[in-house]
C-alpha cells in the first residue's frame, strides 16, 4: 500500500487512485453468492485496472437494499468515515447500483462510484486490443451510459490517455444527451459491421484449412493464456488477474502424432456478466461455436471451482454450443495444491477419458493433454456418395481442399463423388 496522498494529488497522472471495494450481502436475496468469495472476486476485478490501488475491501450485510442510497443512514456514515480516513477516491460496489443511488452516494461521500457493470466495462476498455474489441467496448459502454446521464469517470482517461469510461473518440464524460449517444451508437454499429464482415472472410478462409479448431474456454484467470503460450510459443498477455485476455487469438500447434490443430484462446467467463457485454462480445466467442473440440480450463485450486465450472457450462449453453461437440476438462493449477490433494486429483483424472490434471505453469500434464486432443480429434470416418450439379464448383473445390475425395465421375447429370470424411466435415459441407 502506498503512502496516503491528498485527494487532488491522487488524481494526477502517474498516481494510483485509492479504491474501496464493497460487496453488499443483501439478506433478502435468496440467490445471493457466498459473500467472502464474491468480495475476493470483486477485489481481483479491481486489481485488473491500471493505476488503481485497492485500499480497503469489505462485505456489508444488508437486510434489504434501500431504493435511494442502497445503505441505511448509520452504515452510510460509517462508510463515509472509512473513506475519509483512508483517503479513498473511488468506491466500487460489487452489484447493481441504480443511477439515482449512484448520484446520491457520490454526493454523500464526495467520491467517484462504479457498480459491477461499470467496473467490468472499464476493464474491457483497458484490455481490448483489436479494432473489433475496441468497438464492442465502446458500444457496450454507450448502451450502459444511455440510462445514466451522470458524470463520467474521467480521471482514468487522463491517467492512461485511453478510452476512459465513456469510450469512443471525442467522448470525455457521460453528460451527453440520448440523441448524441444514439448517434454515436449508430456510427459504431456501422463501423462494427465492416469489421465483422472482414473477420467473417478470415473465418471463411480458415474453414478451408483442413485442420480442426480447438477452443480454450474457462472462467477468467483459469490459466488459458498460460497454456496457450506454452503450447504455441505465442506471447499472449498472461497475468494473474481477471480479464487479462479479451480478444481471441489463434495459432497452429503440432501434436505428438504429427497432426496439426488450430488452438484458439478466448475471453475468460465470469458470473453475472453485464447484459451489455454478453450481447456485445458474443461475436468474440463465435470461434467456440465452430470448434471441433473444447478445452474447458478450470482453476482446480480455487475454492469456488465447482461454481465457476457451472457458470462456464451455462454460458456455453447460452451461446448455443452444441452438446455434440466433445469437451476435455482441464484441471489446471494442481501445483498450488498440497501433495496429497495432487495425488488424489491425478487418480480421479486417470479414471476418466475426458479429464486431465495438469499445471500449465510447470508443464506437468501438457504432453498428456496433447495425446488426449489427438485421440478426441481422430473420429471414425464414413464413406458416402455425393451427387452435385456441374454448377457446384465451390463445393467441389472444398471437397478436394479437405482431401476427402476417393473417386470422381462426371456425366451429363452432374458430378459424382465417393468421399471418406468425418461427421464434422459432413456437417461443414452441408453449410456450404
Amino acid at each position: 500500500m502506498t503512502p496516503n496522498k491528498g485527494r487532488d494529488e491522487g488524481l494526477t497522472k502517474g498516481a494510483d487512485m485509492r479504491a474501496f471495494v464493497l460487496h453488499p450481502d443483501i439478506l433478502s436475496d435468496k440467490n445471493r453468492p457466498e459473500p467472502t468469495a464474491a468480495l475476493e472476486e470483486a477485489v481481483s476485478l479491481a486489481m485488473a485496472l491500471p493505476d488503481l490501488e485497492v485500499a480497503l475491501s469489505q462485505v456489508v450485510r444488508l437486510p434489504a437494499a434501500k431504493p435511494g442510497r442502497l445503505f441505511g443512514t448509520g452504515k452510510l456514515a460509517e462508510l463515509k468515515d472509512q473513506i475519509k480516513d483512508h483517503d479513498v477516491g473511488l468506491v466500487l460496489i460489487n452489484g447493481a447500483v441504480t443511477p439515482v443511488q449512484q448520484r446520491n452516494l457520490e454526493k454523500d461521500w464526495g467520491v467517484k462510484l462504479l457498480d459491477r457493470t461499470g467496473l467490468i466495462l472499464e476493464i474491457f476498455a483497458a484490455r481490448a486490443a483489436t479494432r473489433e474489441g475496441v468497438l464492442q467496448v465502446d458500444l457496450a459502454a454507450l448502451s450502459y451510459q444511455r440510462t445514466r446521464l451522470v458524470r463520467a469517470w474521467t480521471h482514468l482517461e487522463r491517467q492512461r490517455g485511453g478510452l476512459g469510461f465513456v469510450g469512443g473518440p471525442g467522448e470525455t464524460q457521460i453528460e451527453a444527451d440520448r440523441r448524441a449517444i444514439d448517434a454515436q451508437m449508430v456510427r459504431l454499429k456501422r463501423q462494427l459491421e465492416k469489421v465483422v464482415k472482414t473477420r467473417s472472410l478470415h473465418r471463411a478462409a480458415r474453414a478451408k484449412v483442413p485442420y480442426p479448431v480447438v477452443a480454450l474456454v474457462g472462467y477468467t484467470n483459469a490459466g488459458k493464456s498460460t497454456l496457450f503460450n506454452r503450447a504455441t510459443g505465442a506471447d499472449v498477455l498472461a497475468q494473474d488477474m481477471l480479464f487479462a485476455t479479451l480478444d481471441p487469438t489463434m495459432r497452429a500447434i503440432h501434436l505428438a502424432d504429427g497432426s496439426e490443430v488450430i488452438l484458439s484462446d478466448t475471453v475468460g467467463f465470469i458470473s453475472d456478466l453485464p447484459t451489455q457485454l454478453v450481447a456485445a462480445f458474443r461475436a468474440t466467442l463465435e470461434e467456440v461455436l465452430d470448434a471441433d473440440l473444447i478445452l474447458h480450463m478450470r482453476d482446480i485450486s480455487h475454492p469456488q471451482t465447482e461454481e465457476q465450472a457451472a457458470e462456464v457450462h451455462l454460458i456455453l449453453e447460452q451461446l448455443g454450443v452444441s452438446k455434440d461437440v466433445p469437451q476435455i476438462e482441464v484441471w489446471n493449477k494442481i501445483d498450488r495444491l498440497s501433495p496429497e490433494a495432487q495425488d488424489s486429483l491425478r487418480v480421479l483424472a486417470a479414471r476418466r477419458t475426458d479429464v486431465v490434471a495438469m499445471s500449465a505453469l510447470t508443464g506437468e500434464g501438457v504432453d498428456h493433454l496433447h495425446r488426449m486432443i489427438a485421440a478426441q480429434l481422430a473420429p471414425p470416418k464414413i464413406t458416402e456418395t455425393l451427387h452435385l450439379p456441374h454448377s457446384a464448383g465451390r463445393a467441389r473445390a472444398w471437397l478436394f481442399e479437405q482431401g476427402v475425395v476417393r473417386a470422381e465421375r462426371v456425366d451429363d447429370h452432374g458430378q459424382h463423388f465417393t468421399v471418406e470424411w468425418t461427421a464434422t466435415q459432413a456437417a461443414r459441407f452441408a453449410k456450404l
